[in-house]
């Protein structure tokens, strides 16, 4: 059997938070989510656009952690968008911090990189040619 398509699953100390993050920042669609008793995110499933990826919050019976808040992150999720400035703009509103403004590549993207509330990291990007 062949597979046919990764999702990234996004480990966080406050899923509800993430979420809310990505809806603001990036025009995240919340597909469905699971609950604990206690609140909880067990699982989230989302969309930006075509794509999908998955939120839940941190759980050490799976060895599932967040990331650092350093922004060291060895994850770095590649988003592309329509315009990377207005996009950074909208994320920073939402609770991102800029670790590399945006600036024109010499690949041919406007890429700047930010790191989220959540401490993922993002490069926002933009093709020019």
């Amino acid at each position: 059997m062949k597979p046919r398509m990764i999702i990234p699953m996004l480990v966080c100390a406050d899923a509800a938070r993430q979420i809310q993050f990505c809806q603001a920042a990036f025009g995240a669609v919340e597909l469905s989510r699971r609950a604990g008793a206690d609140g909880q995110v067990i699982h989230a499933t989302l969309s930006i656009h075509e794509s999908l990826f998955m939120v839940h919050d941190d759980s050490p019976h799976l060895g599932s952690r967040p990331p650092s808040p350093d922004g060291s992150s060895p994850v770095v999720h590649y988003l592309y968008c329509d315009d990377v400035d207005a996009t950074i703009a909208k994320a920073v509103v939402a609770g991102a911090r800029v670790l590399m403004p945006a600036a024109d590549q010499f690949w041919g993207d406007r890429m700047g990189r930010i790191i989220d509330p959540s401490h993922h990291v993002w490069n926002v990007t933009t093709r020019l040619g």
